[in-house]
């Protein structure tokens, strides 16, 4: 057996141990070998005695430890839940500190990364000066009886358990498009960009199988977490009543089943502690880029059709090959931008799965149709009738059909921000930014065509310029400048005494994002009014000279397209998110 663990002093060992003796063997008739222990056998010895975590593991394996249970099993339910009824977390605001051992523990025992969480602590406040109120806030996922994530998941990756209602996330399903980010009202999902996929609370679900708490539930030293079982009927009633929680998103949106409970009545005014804070939000590039390209290219299509029915078919088959195509193009490099936003985009053919319930996997398959039939339409009047022999009228409606599933992918476009409720994202705002953008950028990329027609020496570009040039600039200008005044509107909020969300997306805006702001209304103002007006004056006139025409067209639609892009940005980065009582910053 060896020797009892000591601190050794340094020195020599018969000078500071001049008793201390070692047993090498021992019989029970012949008395042990001894001499005097050394320096060396006291490290020997260090090393044979096991460590805190080791003695631990013996002694949790033998049983020899109390069972944790005890402490935490008044804290969750003794039975499963009945029909009608579910899990549910139930905090007790009086009893939480702020101390974020909840945190601790749901980000150690779930092995999260560094900076990801799945519980956070936020913090309300309210009163008057004389009589200050502070109220931490526990918050995880809510489990809703009306998911926003798993309605808005096109890829079917979230599903809410029949009997216990836990709301899990399925991590092999995901392909990272990160729209339940933006679909939940509470900031739940978190998007782990080196996995690719989303990650999110499940309530501990496999310990709750066994009859153990989830790991916040077992940390909290105050017990302000527990698990209670919740009926879903009354969940619903509850929310007509906004009684869930101060200054969180109506839960009405999504029906949390989440219960905060306090035995104080918390003053009307309680907001969250960076209630005033403006913090602009990720832009999403490859969305942006997506959303301004599919929308220049259905509006060039539309452009198009528009040119059909006022030229006459000689005129219009000289121009449409180009046109088509170019315009094809614009939309093939806007569909190969939106797999750059999935974080695997090799399941990006999971897509289609949400199609019921999903508006992201609907845009997916009305702009997958758009795209088979823009590459018919597009071959059909490059190759002619030699090649693909394509009856006149059989072209003619495919490239209505082109037209009206662009409209349809824009339209679901519009819906999957519409639906999140956030203010800048309601269906009025989204929609007119979405439908404007299509016509002027449709507008500006038929200019563009004609001007590389023209420049070709192609006769019918010039006929076509002298009869329609001016109506495609007056279109310009009416589109380019309703788009200006629809944006600028937002800015009447900062006159407002409250803060509501639009205030705020107009402080980013007039604030941290104002030299974009400045610079997305110059080039908006420059491309689409000025240098339009200037070459509608020209036109007139007719004193449009080859080198001004190229200059001017081509300024118009850099500048526009630049705008545009800086408009979507602004879009993203300044919209109000909702979500749980957050903490100063």
């Amino acid at each position: 057996m060896p020797a009892t663990r000591e601190s050794v002093p340094v020195g020599s060992a018969e000078e500071q141990h001049p008793s201390a003796e070692i047993a090498f063997g021992s019989t029970p008739s012949v008395a042990p070998f001894k001499r005097p222990m050394t320096l060396l056998d006291v490290l020997l010895t260090d090393q044979h005695d096991l460590s805190a975590v080791e003695r631990f593991s013996i002694e949790h394996a033998a049983d020899v430890l109390p069972a944790q249970a005890k402490y935490y099993s008044r804290l969750i339910p003794a039975s499963p839940p009945g029909p009608g009824q579910q899990y549910a977390f139930d905090v007790d605001l009086d009893r939480c500190s702020g101390c974020k051992a909840c945190v601790a523990a749901c980000h150690s025992l779930n092995g999260l990364d560094a900076n990801e969480t799945w519980r956070d602590v936020g913090l309300l406040v309210g009163g008057t000066t004389s009589a200050p109120v502070l109220q931490h806030v526990t918050m995880a996922c809510h489990h809703c009886i009306d998911p926003g994530c798993l309605k808005g998941c096109p890829v079917n990756a979230y599903e809410k358990d029949p009997i216990t209602g836990i709301v899990r996330h399925l991590d092999d399903q995901c392909f990272g498009c990160q729209y339940c980010t933006l679909a939940c009202p509470y900031d739940v999902p978190k998007f782990h960009a080196d996995k690719g996929i989303v990650r999110k609370c499940d309530m501990c679900s496999s310990r709750l199988a066994v009859g153990e708490a989830p790991a916040c539930v077992q940390a909290c030293p105050h017990e302000a977490i527990s698990i209670r079982i919740v009926d879903q009927r009354q969940i619903v009633e509850d929310a007509e009543a906004a009684l869930f929680l101060p200054a969180a998103p109506d839960s009405q949106l999504t029906l949390p089943t989440t219960t905060y409970r306090t035995r104080r009545v918390l003053p009307k005014n309680m907001l969250p502690a960076d209630y005033h804070a403006a913090t602009a939000q990720h832009p999403h590039w490859p969305l942006i880029v997506m959303l301004v390209l599919t929308q220049l290219s259905v509006g060039a299509f539309l452009t198009g059709l528009w040119l059909e029915s006022r030229l006459d078919a000689t005129l219009m088959a000289a121009v449409r090959p180009l046109h088509s195509v170019s315009a094809l193009l614009f939309g093939l490099m806007a569909l190969a931008a939106s797999t750059m936003h999935l974080g695997r985009p090799q399941y990006a053919f999971r897509a289609v799965i949400g199609l019921k319930h999903s508006w992201l996997s609907r845009e997916i398959v009305a702009f997958g149709v758009f795209a088979g039939l823009a590459k018919l339409y597009a071959a059909g009047n490059w190759f002619g009738p030699s090649v693909l022999p394509i009856p006149p009228l059989v072209l003619h409606w495919i490239g209505w059909g082109v037209g009206i599933s662009g409209l349809v992918g824009v339209g679901c476009s519009v819906m999957i921000y519409a639906v999140t409720r956030r203010a800048l994202w309601e269906f009025p705002h989204t929609v007119t930014r979405f439908g404007l953008t299509t016509g002027l950028l449709g507008l500006t990329a038929t200019w563009l065509t004609l001007l590389v027609l023209n420049a070709s020496g192609v006769t019918a570009a010039e006929t076509v310029i002298a009869n329609s040039g001016r109506r495609l600039c007056v279109g310009i200008l009416v589109f380019a400048t309703a788009k200006l005044v629809w944006e600028a509107s937002v800015f009447r909020h900062l006159l407002s005494r409250n803060n509501p969300p639009l205030k705020r997306s107009a402080t980013l805006m007039t604030g941290p994002l104002a030299r974009v702001t400045f610079a997305r209304f110059a080039f908006g103002i420059c491309g689409g009014i000025l240098v339009p007006a200037l070459l509608l004056n020209t036109l007139t006139r007719d004193q449009v000279t080859p080198l001004s025409l190229t200059l001017q067209v081509g300024f118009i639609f850099v500048a526009s397209l630049v705008g545009e892009l800086l408009e979507r940005f602004l879009f993203f980065a300044t919209v109000a998110a909702p979500r749980m009582p957050g903490n100063v910053r």
